[in-house]
């Protein structure tokens, strides 16, 4: 299994690298990874491939963090997921959470991104996409919760939260917001508010204007805001 996890580690930027490589070491780390293998070789179907399963960490280097938008687990339906949180592959239908994301960000700031869910440009400009597990079942929404990716990921907030300052962590729903206890609040700032779910996007989400406050953050850091 050393050489496989290798190979995925190879899918973080070199600074990425750098900030985790104590983490990848640990042998939680390696268990997880014979489970995913073990989990293949009986037929089971992983998404996202396993070449995506760091985009996150391939797209958005350590160094050029702005934000942070926290989810739960990757999609896990056909061709969805490519490990980035809420994003879908191109050409593949709106899930309903990222539907009423876009509603936000048209109310927000006017933006109208249409029918393509896939937020590379996002990432590419320095927002996290971070999901706490990064990998699924198919079919089976929090199938791998228990396997160490939270382990994993808390200690990825925590690196941001120490190693940088003036990130926006994006925190929707009550599981994202727990991860709050995680982040120096005097160094970060954080916008909390209802998941954007059509069970709760109408108790709180609709209205929060995440993206015009995260550019306005942005700006008092004197970074270039996000072209949404």
């Amino acid at each position: 299994m050393e050489q496989k996890t290798t190979t995925w580690i190879d899918r973080f930027s070199p600074d990425w690298r750098a900030e985790i490589e104590t983490e990848i070491k640990q042998p939680y780390f390696r268990e997880m990874f014979h489970f995913l293998h073990q989990e293949k070789l009986s037929g089971k179907i992983i998404y996202p491939h396993a070449a995506q399963v760091f985009n996150a960490f391939h797209l958005t280097p350590f160094h050029q963090i702005k934000a942070v938008i926290l989810g739960q687990d990757p999609y896990h339906g056909y061709q969805q997921a490519h490990g980035l949180s809420f994003s879908v592959q191109p050409g593949i239908a709106l899930p309903p959470s990222l539907r009423n994301i876009y509603q936000e960000l048209k109310e927000d700031v006017g933006v109208d991104r249409g029918n393509n869910g896939c937020l590379t440009d996002w990432a590419e400009q320095g927002v996290l996409m971070l999901n706490a597990s990064l990998t699924v079942e198919q079919g089976k929404a929090g199938s791998h919760q228990g396997i160490g990716w939270h382990q994993f990921t808390d200690t990825v907030i925590q690196k941001i939260s120490k190693d940088k300052k003036g990130v926006v962590f994006i925190l929707w729903g009550r599981f994202a917001g727990q991860k709050e206890a995680l982040i120096d609040r005097q160094k970060h700032h954080i916008l909390k508010s209802p998941h954007p779910s059509p069970f709760s996007a109408h108790n709180g989400f609709f209205g929060s204007r995440p993206f015009s406050k995260t550019n306005t953050f942005l700006e008092q850091e004197g970074l270039n805001p996000i072209c949404w």
